[in-house]
């Protein structure tokens, strides 16, 4: 074999089991209670250690190509191992040109395969202007190079990646549907977004608050119930990204119950950052859109993850540069970009304070940082999976072990982020992709040099199977004891 991971504590539903894992080309190959007598090229001692499935932030732009002065596949991709990814789904919108044919695929694809650090999918696109220009038939050719799913935008994100209005969005939800694929969207209502934005700056509005006012959770609401009346109408399946509010987990939850194909991702932002707080202390570093909530909102999420109504977390990780674009001699909370890096983040954040705070169970807590996103974007059982045949992906995360977030230590290039000085208790300490490993916090931190992340090939197209827990009411109005429970897939 080429290598043994002995020792490691792998997940067996709510529970740890330790065993040896055995790994031979890049892939998991078999289980022991004993290597004695196994040979094997390297032998890595996981100490004990929690060894779940390689963590996959499904929410990412990298930048690469054309915005290489905020981030790159390098660098990012550093950053994301160090936070214990080995994989990542990246967005079309934040690269010139942006992914929107299979020319544009090719041509991110190529510029970036000899930069790749962890292994990387992509989102399709597609924008008002592709309506407009009557070139919705670029949706198959991207369908065929293996895209996982397709990003619109409510609201404007970059000029390479025009907003669409409602009737756009339909027709695109009409001509996506047929695929099979997701569709995500940033749900944001443009015209409350830009009215507000407008009256709370002409009124002298500087304070940061003011962002996350402007771009109120009215915005979200409508964005949602409108996307959830097109997925209904279209039977199209919708994926709220980044979504921010206690109000949206309502809608989805309340959705999911009547069957709509609706599936929903939050970020570690929105379940530890407040804008009140955050904003207040960081200014224009805490800029986001969608922006930042209440601490209700928090609360509401990790409820979400915990009962199923939400379905994984990503990043959304989207860094700008602090000298010309976050942090400019001339900047104002209206005119500073919106974004921020976060794969670094991620995942210690949902082991400090999802897995060893109780908000998360041990399967819950594979399921959001993995599992539930390689089958929904179909590319389970090769990532997010310990079984048999899978991509020798780990994630090996000492439980115990205390870090301070610090924004000079980041390996992304955007040296800032709003997490900074917080005081974490579990973190990853190696991140092995396909049997190799990546990273190492004691033994050198990087250790593979750029090139060695592959493009992961969609494997088919794959639905969540969701099974429904909430409490029914008599007629009465009051609870009962049962439970309802309905499988459904989303």
């Amino acid at each position: 074999m080429d290598l043994i991971l002995k020792n490691a504590n792998i997940p067996q539903g709510d529970r740890k089991v330790l065993t040896n894992i055995l790994v031979d080309q890049g892939t998991i190959v078999g289980f022991a209670n004993s290597i004695n007598g196994l040979q094997a090229d390297r032998v890595i001692d996981a100490k004990n250690n929690l060894v779940v499935p390689g963590c996959i932030d499904p929410h990412t732009h990298f930048m690469e190509p054309g915005f290489t002065h905020r981030d790159t596949f390098d660098a990012a991709g550093r950053s994301a191992a160090k936070g214990g990814l080995t994989s990542h789904i990246d967005m079309p919108c934040s690269t010139k040109p942006s992914v929107r044919s299979r020319e544009q695929f090719h041509e991110k694809k190529d510029s970036i395969n000899d930069k790749a650090i962890i292994d990387y999918a992509f989102w399709g696109g597609m924008t008002g202007e592709d309506v407009r220009e009557g070139t919705l038939h670029n949706i198959q050719p991207q369908v065929d190079e293996g895209v996982v799913a397709f990003k619109v935008y409510m609201t404007p994100s970059v000029p390479t990646f025009p907003p669409v209005s409602d009737g756009e969005m339909l027709e695109i939800f009409q001509h996506i549907s047929p695929t099979g694929l997701p569709i995500g969207v940033h749900a944001e209502n443009y015209d409350i977004c830009t009215f507000y934005s407008n009256k709370l700056e002409s009124e002298g509005r500087k304070d940061p608050v003011a962002w996350s006012e402007a771009r109120g959770v009215i915005a979200e609401k409508t964005a949602i119930e409108l996307i959830l009346s097109f997925a209904e109408e279209t039977d199209a399946r919708v994926h709220v990204v980044h979504m921010t509010s206690k109000k949206g987990v309502e809608l989805v939850r309340e959705a999911k119950k009547r069957g709509v194909k609706v599936t929903s991702e939050t970020c570690p932002q929105y379940l530890v950052l407040n804008a009140e707080d955050a904003m207040n202390k960081w200014g224009t570093f805490a800029k986001i859109a969608p922006p930042l909530r209440g601490k209700e909102d928090n609360e509401a999420f990790w409820q979400g993850l915990a009962d199923g109504t939400v379905d994984f977390v990503g990043t959304d990780h989207a860094p700008y540069n602090i000298e010309t674009e976050k942090d400019a001699p001339d900047s104002t909370i209206w005119n500073s970009f919106p974004g921020m890096p976060g794969v670094e983040q991620m995942v210690p954040i949902l082991v400090s304070e999802g897995l060893n705070k109780g908000r998360l169970s041990l399967s819950r807590f594979v399921e959001v940082t993995s599992r539930n996103a390689a089958i929904h974007f179909g590319i389970y059982p090769k990532k997010g999976s310990l079984e048999l045949g899978s991509d020798a992906d780990f994630t090996i995360i000492d439980l115990d072990r205390e870090y301070t977030i610090d924004k000079d230590n980041v390996l992304t290039q955007a040296k800032y982020t709003p997490f900074h000085g917080m005081e974490l208790k579990g973190i990853p300490v190696q991140t092995i992709v396909r049997g190799k490993t990546i990273y190492d916090a004691d033994n050198g931190g990087i250790v593979s040099e750029p090139g060695y992340g592959q493009y992961i090939e969609r494997q088919g197209i794959q639905r969540l199977e969701r099974e429904l827990k909430y409490e029914t009411e008599n007629t009465l109005g009051k609870p009962v004891e049962n439970v309802k429970k309905e499988k459904q897939f989303v």
